[in-house]
């Protein structure tokens, strides 16, 4: 039998938009507000999907302290209170949302072997979520 485990983290961080490669009225017509050169922050919430079959001896899909201790190794030491823009993850990338739900799915696949990721959900703001599931 199949299932699917959603667990929920939360963190903090800030990142400004801006690409060099357009002009600065450019950058202000793409990214508005987000343009702002101090930049900005947000209280993301984190949401990873993996799923297996369920087993037998234990009951679960994963355990949770595996993935709770990988998320919070990998992913909110890396980001949590940081600017995103001096992350290294960030040096020739935007730091959009979307690039961070697909650097969070990239890091969560290359490392968590407990059970298969499904996806990454990101939520910005009550009006703005994202989500990967890998191509």
């Amino acid at each position: 039998m199949k299932a699917h485990l959603t667990r929920r983290y939360m963190f903090s961080a800030s990142h400004r938009l801006h690409s060099d490669a357009m002009s600065k009225a450019e950058n202000a017509a793409t990214y508005g507000k987000c343009n702002n050169q101090y930049g900005h922050g947000h209280n993301y919430a984190l949401e990873v999907t993996v799923s297996g079959p369920v087993d037998e001896s234990t009951g679960m899909v994963c355990n949770l302290l595996d993935l709770d201790r990988f998320v919070q190794r990998e992913i909110l030491q890396r980001f949590d209170l940081e600017n995103l823009n001096n992350r290294a993850e960030f040096i020739e990338t935007i730091p959009t949302t979307e690039n961070l739900c697909t650097a969070i799915y990239d890091i969560l696949q290359r490392g968590f072997t407990h059970a298969h990721l499904d996806k990454v959900r990101i939520e910005e703001t009550m009006m703005n979520s994202f989500e990967y599931a890998g191509e």
